[in-house]
Formats: C-alpha cells, sequence, structure tokens
C-alpha cells in the first residue's frame, strides 16, 4: 500500500472517531440543558495522557459514551471528558459551561486556539476561586468560544480521589445569573436557620457551660462549613484568594463535622453509662476520622476518603441503635435525635453514593443535606432543650432528697459522737500497727535487696557499698583490705547428676561454713552462682587472709549429704590487696579474679594471692608505666 493511501486510511479513521460523538446542537432555548448525556469518558489508569494525545486514533476510541453518568465515583485515575457543541444558525454564538461540582480537586478544560492547538484553563481546589472561574459564580464556570454551525469539541481532565463528579451545563449568562439570585436566597435560608440555631445554642452553652451544648455548638459549626463547601459559597466569599486548604477541603470538613457529630451522640445520649457497645463503635469512629485527616494532611486523599466511606458501616448503626435503645428506655430526647439523625442519615447516604457513584449528581439531591441539616438542627435543639429540662427537674429533686440526706446526717452525727470518737481512736491504733508493719516490710525490703534469697548472705550490691567504706576507712588508718574471691570447682556436674535442689542445699551449706570461718568483722557475701567473696579488713588484713584461706579450703572440702549421696566439691580462691595491688575497689575486684584464674590454671583446689609468682598486676603495670613517663620538666 502506498504512502498516500497509508494516510487517507488514518484521515478516515480519524473522522470516523470524531463522528461517533454525539455533538450537541444549541438553539436558543438550550440555556440550562444538562449535556451529560451528549459526552463520552475516557479512563486513564496510567495517568500520563495529555491533550497531544486525543489527536491519536487509538486513544479516540478507547472513549466510550457517559449515558448521563456524572460521576465515577472513587478512583485513583483521572478522566477525560469529551464533548462536541455547535449552535444552530438563530442560537447565540457566545455560551458558558458550567461543572456543577464544587469541591473538584483538579479540572482542566481545553479548548481549541484557533491555531491548530488547545488552550488550557486549570480550575477546581488547587487554584484560587477568580482562576478557576470566568464568572463570579459558585461553581466552575467556563467562558467558551464563539460557536458557529460547526461542530467544536472540547476536552475536560477530571482528577480527584475522593470522587470524580462532573455535572455539566450550557448556560446562557443572563438565565445563569437568574438561576444563581434564586439559589442563592434558597441556600441563605438555610445557612440562616443554622446560624440563628448555633448563635441561639453558644449563648445557651455559655450560661450553662453543658458539655451536650459545646459538641451541638461544634457539629452546628461544622456541617454549616461543609455546606458552605459543598455549595461554593465557602470557597467564593470566605479562602477566595487561595486554593482550597487541606483543612477546609471535601475530606477534612466532613471528618471535623462527622468527629463532633459522634461526641455530641456520646455526650447526648449518655452512651458511657447506658450504652457502652455503641460509645466504643463512636470512640473507634473518632479515631478514624482523625486518621482521615491525618492521611489528607499526608496527600493520601484516596485512603482518607474510603475511611470516611467505610465508617458508615460502624458510626450510623451505633448511632441509631443507642437512641433506639435509650427512647425504649424512656429518655424522650433519643427519640427526637432519632428523628434529626434519620434526616442526616438519609442525606449522608445520597451523598456517599454520589460520592462512589452509585447516584449521579442531580439539582434536586444537591439541597438534600443543607436541608436535612437545618431540619436536624432544630430538632437536636428540642432534644438539648428537653435535656436540659430534665436535668433541672432532677438536679431539683436531687437538691430536695440532699436537704433530707443532710437533716438525717446530722441528727445521725449528733448521736453517734461518741461512737465516731472510739472508731477514731481504733482506727489510730490501727494506723500505728499499719506504720509498723510497714517499717517491718521496709526492713525486710532492705534485706532483701542486699542480701542473697538462697544463702541469705549478702550480695554483689552490698558488697560493693562495704568494701568502698572500707576502702576509705583503710586509707585514713593506713592499713590493708584483702578481697577473696572464691569459686567452687566441678560445681555443674552436681547440678546436672541430682538436680537443683541438690546444688541449692550445697551452695546453702557453703554458705553457712563461710560465715563459721572468718572473723566477725569481716564480710562473706555471694556473687552469684557458685562465686562468693571474702572481704577481710584491718591491721593483720594479709595474715589473716592466709589463714582464712587455708581453713576454706579445707572446710569447704567436706562432703554435704543429700540423702544417701556425698555431693563433695574443691574451692579455687585468688586473693588481692589494697593498697598494694589496687586503689579503687573495681581494679582490686579485677586483680583478685585474676588470681582467682591463676589459681584454676594451677589445678584448681588451691589459693593464690596477687603476685605471688613475682608478676605485678596489670593496675601495678599501669602504675608503673605512668611513672616511667618523661614529666617534660627535665
Amino acid at each position: 500500500m502506498s504512502l498516500q493511501a497509508l494516510l487517507l486510511v488514518a484521515c478516515l479513521l480519524s473522522l470516523a472517531g470524531q463522528a461517533f460523538a454525539d455533538t450537541v446542537l444549541l438553539h436558543k432555548g438550550s440555556s440550562g440543558q444538562s449535556l451529560n448525556k451528549h459526552i463520552e469518558l475516557l479512563e486513564d489508569p496510567s495517568g500520563t495522557l495529555d491533550i497531544a494525545d486525543m489527536a491519536d486514533p487509538a486513544v479516540q476510541q478507547r472513549f466510550v459514551p457517559a449515558a448521563g453518568r456524572a460521576s465515577v465515583g472513587q478512583t485513583r485515575n483521572p478522566w477525560w471528558i469529551k464533548v462536541s457543541l455547535q449552535a444552530a444558525r438563530e442560537a447565540p454564538q457566545q455560551w458558558w459551561l458550567e461543572v456543577g461540582s464544587v469541591t473538584q480537586l483538579d479540572l482542566r478544560l481545553y479548548q481549541p486556539n484557533g491555531a491548530a492547538g488547545w488552550q488550557a484553563h486549570e480550575s477546581g481546589e488547587r487554584v484560587s476561586y477568580a482562576a478557576g472561574r470566568d464568572h463570579d459564580y459558585r461553581h466552575m464556570l467556563f467562558k467558551l468560544p464563539a460557536l458557529s454551525e460547526s461542530p467544536q469539541t472540547f476536552y475536560l481532565r477530571s482528577y480527584d480521589p475522593a470522587g470524580n463528579s462532573f455535572p455539566l451545563r450550557i448556560w446562557q449568562l443572563d438565565d445563569l445569573t437568574q438561576v444563581a439570585t434564586d439559589e442563592n436566597l434558597a441556600l441563605g435560608v438555610v445557612y440562616g436557620i443554622i446560624a440563628a440555631l448555633l448563635l441561639y445554642n453558644l449563648f445557651i452553652f455559655f450560661s450553662l457551660r453543658d458539655s451536650a451544648y459545646f459538641w451541638y455548638v461544634l457539629t452546628t459549626a461544622g456541617a454549616l462549613l461543609m455546606i458552605l463547601s459543598m455549595s461554593g459559597h465557602g470557597f467564593q466569599h470566605l479562602w477566595p484568594d487561595n486554593p482550597v486548604p487541606f483543612w477546609l477541603d471535601r475530606v477534612t470538613l466532613p471528618s471535623i463535622w462527622g468527629f463532633c457529630a459522634c461526641r455530641f451522640t456520646q455526650t447526648l445520649l449518655q452512651t458511657r453509662r447506658h450504652v457502652r457497645w455503641a460509645h466504643h463503635l463512636l470512640t473507634f469512629a473518632c479515631v478514624c476520622y482523625v486518621l482521615a485527616i491525618g492521611l489528607e494532611g499526608l496527600d493520601q486523599r484516596y485512603a482518607a476518603a474510603w475511611i470516611i466511606a467505610l465508617l458508615s458501616l460502624t458510626s450510623i448503626p451505633a448511632a441509631l441503635g443507642a437512641a433506639v435503645i435509650r427512647w425504649r428506655q424512656g429518655y424522650f430526647p433519643a427519640l427526637l435525635y432519632l428523628c434529626g439523625y434519620g434526616l442526616i442519615l438519609s442525606s449522608i447516604s445520597l451523598a456517599l453514593m454520589r460520592a462512589t457513584g452509585l447516584v449521579q449528581p442531580a439539582t434536586w439531591n444537591a439541597y438534600v443535606f443543607p436541608l436535612s441539616v437545618a431540619a436536624e438542627s432544630i430538632l437536636f435543639s428540642f432534644a438539648l432543650a428537653y435535656r436540659i429540662q430534665m436535668l433541672k427537674q432532677e438536679r431539683g429533686e436531687a437538691l430536695v432528697q440532699a436537704d433530707r440526706e443532710k437533716t438525717a446526717r446530722l441528727a445521725q452525727m449528733q448521736t453517734s459522737a461518741d461512737e465516731l470518737q472510739s472508731a477514731v481512736k481504733q482506727r489510730t491504733a490501727e494506723l500505728a500497727q499499719a506504720n509498723q508493719r510497714l517499717s517491718e516490710r521496709e526492713l525486710e525490703l532492705q534485706h532483701a535487696a542486699f542480701h542473697d534469697p538462697l544463702t541469705e548472705l549478702p550480695n554483689r550490691r552490698y558488697l560493693i557499698e562495704r568494701a568502698e567504706t572500707a576502702l576509705a576507712d583503710a586509707e585514713r588508718r593506713e592499713e590493708s583490705v584483702v578481697l577473696i574471691l572464691i569459686d567452687l570447682d566441678h560445681f555443674k556436674p552436681i547440678n546436672d547428676r541430682y538436680g537443683h535442689d541438690a546444688g541449692d542445699l550445697l551452695l546453702r551449706s557453703i554458705g553457712q561454713r563461710l560465715r563459721e570461718h572468718v572473723r566477725a568483722n569481716d564480710m562473706v557475701a555471694r556473687l552469684g552462682g557458685d562465686e562468693f567473696a571474702v572481704l577481710i579488713c584491718g591491721a593483720d588484713a594479709q595474715q589473716h587472709a592466709q589463714e582464712i584461706a587455708g581453713r576454706l579450703l579445707c572446710e569447704l572440702a567436706k562432703p554435704v549429704l543429700y540423702g544417701a549421696n556425698r555431693l563433695t566439691v574443691t574451692i579455687s580462691l585468688g586473693a588481692a590487696l589494697y593498697p598494694q595491688h589496687a586503689q579503687q575497689f573495681a581494679s582490686l575486684y579485677k586483680a583478685a579474679d585474676e588470681a582467682l584464674y591463676q589459681a584454676k590454671q594451677q589445678g584448681r583446689s588451691g589459693y593464690v594471692m596477687q603476685g605471688s609468682d613475682g608478676k605485678l598486676s596489670q593496675q601495678a603495670c599501669l602504675e608503673l608505666d605512668v611513672l616511667k613517663v618523661p614529666s617534660g620538666l627535665i
């Protein structure tokens, strides 16, 4: 096939693709006409298509008729909308295109620029109100180029993970102005009702300081802000000079309102006391609303929108169930709440179905939520008033009952003065006994903190504190201190062969023998496992250490009876002397441990004093090295 033939086929395919579009023929009476029955839609899963790709026949073939749809629900993908318009000979040439979704995140209109190119107009929440509209109107409004009898194709790109909505209408500006006047009047009445109830109940809250009124005021204020946002008046009048901040968008405002509504429900219906399961579900919903706001702040709009949609499965049944239960319990405000919340439930369900695409946006369902909120605010206000009346009645009855109880109490106090004095004395004695028990318990705890529970010997902590004091006294008196570390040889086989009960019996016996063969002013401690220590103080500490080591080698090697078995171990001892081998307890312990290691290396069952083999300890070597360093003064 020749190149000319290929070009001809391509042109025919392009013209055929354009012919599939349902061109809207505009007449004089077409102002206000909906265009959604005539548009075509294209989902862009990759999010990479731009206006230049619309010239590709393969892209054109992917467009499908919208069949009247004005919403495709919550999706992560952008959507392209194609609409073709032409004006009849008698029709005006200047037209305005309205996109009725006021809370769309990102919407762009591409219109021919007359030079075989496209002019883009960005709108939605990411740009300011003035930048996203060609005329001061609460909905997104675009001025189209002059239309003629030749069809012109326009493209819109819609992107909003919280729900893509694009109800399209074509207008003459005079007709739209009249419609806007009527809409503003109707919505103004709704705003006025809600604002009046808000101020009235705010005044009552400042007078009564009741928490239910506090949450009612916040709920009503959140609903008013949400209605202003949904209608477009908030963007138009409250924050027109900047893009919509995340804390005022279509995800955050419903989350704030839902949080306040759940807290109002908990407070009004007293769910914490009367309907605990509903209270927990409503608390869970509050946490999820806060999570949704956080996700929206982190630009996770799709996940946040689905959290709000799915919360209807928990918060709505919990609120309705709590209201029904409280009503059956005889709490009349619950009936008013049930009626008001039923209206809100219907409107919220409708709003969720609009957001998910189950119900298409239309003029009639755009006013359901504002009207429901107004009616709900009135019913909730009545419920609060009735609740306050009940509280006043209960308070009055409580005051009367309190006065009766006060009189009876005074009489009882008058007749029971002696009993009270006796009770005080008895209580004083009990407190004295309790203080004594506490003192005894404190001593027991102190003993437990410084003693080994198995052998009742002082533990490592006690040894360290005692050794620090002993070293300070020895330095002041110019005396010596000997630390002997004791390790039982072949103790593990006893545990393995006879069990831990046998090992515990042997350790207790060793501890008892240690106490019996040292002086009263010397200290024996169990360091843990099969390790013990003896701290010897005094002028003759070194000589006495030799004597004690000899006795211990003999006495501790004696067998211990365990039933018909004789448990026998030997011991290895390592000793270090203060101040000859170390100046601090940590160094003294390390020197003694080195000596103990030498005793084990020499075959166990022996006693080694640090330095007895002629070698210096690590501490002594360090001090000698310091002395050998030149001072720099020569």
